[in-house]
This record gives C-alpha cells, structure tokens and sequence, in this order.
C-alpha cells in the first residue's frame, strides 16, 4: 500500500526539503509501498525544481514514461556528450514523438572540451582512470552541474543490483555536492522487473539493449556485457578498477539512512 504523510494537509510545504530531514526519511519509508507511478508523482512533490537525468537507458526510459503519462513537473534532460551511440540520438527522437515532449539536452563546455582535447587528443581518455574521468568531468558531470542549478530534486535510475557501490546509496540521498534530495525510485527493481515495464507498456528503448549492451555511456567507452558479467563491466573495461563510474554517481555517503531491500522480482 503507497502511503505518505511528508507533507501533511498544510498546504505551505516547507520551503527547503534538502534541509528537511523529515520530508526524506517520509520518501524514504513511503516508496517501497507504491508502484513505479506513485514514486515518481511523490518525487515530483518535493517542492522546488525537479530534475530527471536520463541517458535513455532502459531504467531511464522507465521512469521518463512514468513522468510524461501523468504529466508530472519534472524537467527531463540528458547530456549530449558529443559521443554518443547514433542508437541513442534514435531512442532520443523516439521519446520524443512518443510522449509530444521535447527533453532538454546539454552539450559540454566549449572551451573545456576543446581544451580537453587539446591536452589529451581525441581518445585520450584510455591513458589512464584521471584521463578518462577528466573527460567525464567535461562531458557529464559539468552538463549536471548547470542542469541541478537551483533544483531542489533530482530523480535518477539507479538500482542496487546495478553494482555494490549503487546498492549503498538509498531510494533517498541528501546530495550536498548539488544541494537536492536525489530519489532513486528504482532502486529495489531488478532489471527484469524494468524490462518487463518497459515492454509492457511499449516504451521505446535503445536498440543496443538487444545486443548484449546492458549499460549504455559514451561509444568509446561501452561495449557488450559477456554471459556472467556484471552488469557495468562493459564500461571502460580496459580499466582494472571494480568502481565503474564517471564521476555523476559518487556521493553515497549522504544517504539517508535506509536498508538494503530485498530486490522485487515481480
């Protein structure tokens, strides 16, 4: 049962919800009751701007669904890294005449990516981990910065079977990096239960999913997960660190306080 009582009847919701303990720990314990619908129109009554960053990844494509149909006030965007997969500019275009909605794409810095590049040549990324998150601070995680400019939420797809990094973060986690409350309403979903979702309700996906690419970055830098691999080995896959991350998820150490779930299968 979805239950919620963050708010209260008081119309006055309070006016700065990263600073309100209250309001995350009430997400916090509402979410697991309430379908993929419920979660994403409880986020979007954090009060304040409310952000979803998506990278058209099957979990993103998810929760863009869940958004559009209800017509929530949440601003959709995604980081056009200048990178991507042309299957990704196609399920860009495909949301888009889904649902009538433009989403908002944000480009890196001119000058810090030409500077990048510069300094690094055009796939200098593949000399080291600092190299290679040096270019992810240019093309994502400066573009996150501007879209979380002033927002109070931020809605994202991660999930806590994705890697044990993700699973430490919560379905609520006060991100004082950007100064919002980041909702995670997937995070107790298997991927099963997403690609269920989504080809129950015939949400355009990226067609790489159906070849063998379970998480979809930067071309360069994605490749097709082998049988048996986990499910964020083929990002940079030439790097021997466990951590696969480009520097947007990294801040798990403010979560609110929350349990590891037991994954919903069903």
């Amino acid at each position: 049962m979805c239950t919620y009582h963050g708010f209260g009847v008081d119309p006055m919701i309070p006016a700065s919800p990263f600073d309100s303990p209250h309001l995350a720990a009430a997400l916090t314990a509402a979410l697991p009751g309430c379908d993929l619908f419920e979660r994403l129109a409880l986020a979007a009554r954090i009060p304040g701007r409310i952000v979803l960053t998506t990278s058209f990844g099957i979990e993103d494509q998810a929760l863009t669904h869940a958004v559009f149909t209800q017509d929530l006030s949440v601003e959709v965007v995604t980081f056009d890294t200048g990178r991507l997969f042309p299957e990704t500019h196609q399920v860009w275009a495909d949301t888009e005449a889904r649902y009538g909605r433009r989403i908002r794409g944000l480009s890196p810095d001119r000058d810090g990516l030409e500077a990048l590049v510069a300094r690094q040549g055009i796939d200098g990324f593949r000399a080291s981990i600092e190299a290679r998150r040096a270019c992810c601070d240019v093309r994502k995680v400066g573009p996150l910065g501007r879209a979380l400019d002033g927002a109070a939420g931020w809605i994202t797809g991660l999930r806590a079977e994705q890697s044990a990094d993700r699973a430490l973060a919560g379905f609520v986690v006060a991100d004082r990096s950007y100064g919002v409350l980041k909702v995670s309403p997937l995070y107790d979903w298997t991927r099963d239960r997403v690609v269920d979702f989504v080809q129950g309700h015939k949400i355009p996906y990226n067609a790489l999913h159906d070849h063998g690419f379970l998480s979809i970055g930067c071309a360069p830098c994605t490749r097709a997960v082998k049988p048996g691999e986990p499910e964020r080995a083929g990002r940079w896959w030439w790097e021997q660190n466990d951590k696969k991350e480009c520097g947007l998820h990294g801040h798990t150490a403010n979560q609110i306080s929350n349990p590891i779930p037991a994954l919903e299968k069903v």
